[in-house]
């Protein structure tokens, strides 16, 4: 009889063990249904087959599960109750995870090390100490947990008292010890403790190595690195991220391609450090050339394109990544939005929007912010409203963003309103506040309330009024024609005035035709910045626009000599998802040429019919009248909105971006436009945003 159960009996637990293993499998997985049914199929369960089923919700994120099975085991073992804990320390409840602990019936060193290391995981190293202490029984396991726990708190004299009473210290221990040293910058006792290990593996020699690149010995890395007995990924990762990261972009490439095996994650590293460095062309090579590729390695090229100004290959990638079905991570959601923001493409604005609202990360302060500043740089301010009105609590950051909004777009009323609803929830003021407030005062010519605010900024709220301050006063006051008090306030500045502050200056004699002050201004930011195309623009415009043409040819000799290269105006308008750049002159390429050459004439047509005729002092070349208006009819806003009346169905906004300041008889132009066409015109500048409608500006001409 006990010959026959025998073989029936391996037979039996080998079943069971098969659907253990499916089990653990599927919880793996993501597929903690599946693993259900292999349990609920199961003729006879074990206490292991239970606890496999236990951890595999923990394992997925589903504590209540678990628990609801824990509690229906017909027996449990120190294992179930050990896993019940681990599982609670995983899922970060650590406080469920305590009330369990205290009440299991018996507990051995693995109850007491998962509990230590849960409140470790949450911080709460006092309460980990005061248990680790409690202790009875401690293995090599408890010490190494503790000691990471004083490490983590930056306690790293009391890490080395612990770990000098160890009564048994491993590899892990020793290699934990040398990290805390180099996170505090204690390198020489770091490097002590390594040269003293009997043993040491591959992780303790990169840990060491990682101790020099995070404090900025990279070349004392290298060293090391060469004399490891034995790298892995990880190893050349580490010293190539050294190189990326303090600029040595040269060698980094070098240390590249020895690499015996290129890992995704050093690809990763070598797209953002070719990036950052400026090598965009190269970036994008490495990027080609991968076989694989992560969701890191996406975000990182399309983050290179968003810094270095390649903001069409951004979404031209980003199109690309959604049509393979590769899932967007967060950074490279966030490095989408800037994007759109540069561009205004508010389509593809919309579109991540979306996807951050479907994966639930639209609740965070940071990206609330950021979507809020999307859709102000887009021109949709009911949409950034719309998200601020929503959010609560409120940041600094959100009410900072609503502020700048609402100057941006000459909104003063609302701005100063908001800045009032700002200081009587409570919140605190910052610099970036008042540039946002101040802007707003400056663009719709409020001087009154400008000069209040600037004046009690420090009295009454507290904020040391900057450069950056004194600039938005400048700005403000020239502006409104005082030119000359702007100047009596750059040199009553407590500080020295920069560029902005004499750029702002500059523009205003350029409004209001001020010669002498102008010169003034413009030989002093030509002293701060020589390179800069700016001042012998404005100082050109200024002199052009008097017919001093001699005083314009010698600017730009000077500008040829000292290789100053002006960036040239151009113009861009979002339809259908796609991104139209225009630049000014006939010469211009655009597969649509002809069709918006005629567009021009007939709006030619309709605005000489509505009284309009070009001034021609704003085409700043020393050429016959002619020629003056031909030249305006070509600039290229007015081509982006010859276009947008093309192909922007009616009833909805045209939206059209330009790099530089709208000039005079454009913005003329344009509210004409909009008056003769009915359609509703949003033009958003280098410093701001024009709505056009029936003949008016948002801007009331003050720009």
């Amino acid at each position: 009889m006990l010959c026959s159960l025998l073989p029936r009996r391996r037979y039996c637990t080998s079943v069971a063990i098969a659907h253990n293993s499916q089990i653990s499998r599927y919880a793996r997985l993501g597929q903690i249904e599946s693993a259900r049914r292999v349990f609920d199929e199961m003729p006879d369960k074990g206490i292991v087959s239970w606890n496999s089923m236990i951890a595999g919700y923990f394992q997925n994120n589903r504590p209540r599960e678990a628990r609801y099975l824990f509690d229906k085991m017909p027996e449990r073992n120190t294992v179930s109750w050990n896993g019940l804990i681990s599982g609670y320390v995983k899922n970060g409840m650590v406080s469920e995870a305590r009330k369990v602990f205290d009440v299991m019936p018996e507990r051995n060193v693995v109850s007491w090390t998962a509990m230590v290391r849960g409140y470790v995981q949450e911080g709460l190293i006092s309460e980990a100490e005061t248990l680790f202490w409690q202790m009875s029984e401690k293995n090599v396991v408890s010490w190494t947990v503790m000691l990471g726990g004083l490490i983590q708190a930056r306690r790293i004299d009391e890490a080395w008292r612990l770990f000098d009473s160890m009564p048994v210290k491993d590899v892990v221990a020793r290699t934990n010890m040398i990290s805390g040293y180099c996170q505090e910058g204690r390198l020489a006792e770091a490097r002590e403790l390594f040269d003293s290990m009997p043993r040491r593996n591959v992780i303790s020699w990169t840990t060491m190595i990682s101790g020099y690149i995070h404090n900025g010995q990279v070349d004392v890395a290298r060293k090391l690195f060469e004399v490891m007995p034995e790298k892995n990924e990880v190893s050349w990762t580490a010293m190539l991220m050294g190189y990326t990261q303090s600029g040595r972009i040269e060698e980094a490439s070098e240390l590249f391609d020895a690499m015996p095996a290129k890992a995704v994650v050093a690809c990763n590293a070598m797209i953002l450090g070719l990036g950052q460095n400026g090598e965009v062309a190269r970036a994008r090579q490495v990027f080609d050339q991968m076989r694989e590729k992560d969701d890191g390695t996406w975000s990182a090229m399309i983050k290179v394109y968003g810094r270095k100004g390649f903001e069409l290959e951004a979404l031209n990638l980003f199109a690309v990544m959604q049509r393979e079905g590769v899932r967007s991570n967060f950074p490279c959601l966030i490095s989408i939005l800037s994007v759109c923001a540069t561009l205004a493409s508010l389509d593809h604005g919309r579109q991540v929007h979306a996807v951050l609202v479907k994966s639930q990360f639209d609740s965070d302060v940071f990206v609330a912010s950021i979507l809020i500043t999307m859709y102000v740089k887009c021109g949709d301010l009911v949409k950034a409203r719309q998200i601020f009105d929503q959010f609560s609590p409120k940041d600094i950051v959100m009410w900072n963003s609503i502020i700048t909004g609402y100057a941006q777009h000459g909104l003063a009323n609302e701005a100063l309103q908001v800045f009032n609803e700002m200081c009587s929830s409570g919140m605190a003021t910052d610099d970036v506040t008042f540039v946002g407030v101040l802007s707003a005062c400056s663009y719709t010519g409020k001087v009154k309330e400008g000069l209040e605010i600037f004046e009690s900024m420090k009295s009454k709220y507290l904020v040391e009024p900057k450069t950056e301050h004194y600039a938005c006063m400048v700005d403000l006051l020239g502006r409104a024609g005082l030119v000359n008090d702007a100047m009596d306030l750059i040199h009553k500045m407590p500080v020295e005035a920069d560029a902005i502050t004499w750029g702002a200056l500059l523009g205003a004699c350029r409004t209001h035709t001020n010669m002498e002050l102008a010169e003034v201004a413009a030989k002093k930011l030509l002293q701060l910045e020589p390179k800069n195309a700016g001042p012998y623009i404005l100082l050109s415009n200024i002199y052009a626009s008097k017919g001093r043409w001699g005083d314009v040819a010698e600017l730009r000799r000077n500008m040829r000599v000292r290789k100053v290269s002006k960036s040239p105006g151009c113009s861009w308008i979002e339809v259908e998802k796609r991104v139209h750049m225009f630049t000014g002159g006939v010469s211009m390429k655009h597969p649509e040429l002809s069709s918006i050459m005629k567009m021009l004439e007939k709006l030619d047509a309709m605005l000489r019919e509505a009284g309009y005729y070009p001034d021609s002092s704003f085409v700043l070349h020393d050429v016959d009248e002619e020629e003056k208006v031909l030249s305006l009819g070509y600039h290229s806003e007015r081509l982006a909105v010859a276009f947008g009346l093309l192909k922007v169905p009616e009833g909805m906004p045209i939206r059209v971006m330009k790099n530089l300041r709208v000039c005079g008889d454009c913005h003329s132009a344009i509210k004409l436009i909009a008056k003769v066409t009915g359609r509703d015109i949003i033009l958003r500048d280098a410093n701001r945003f024009h709505h056009f409608k029936d003949g008016f500006c948002s801007c009331k001409d003050y720009w």
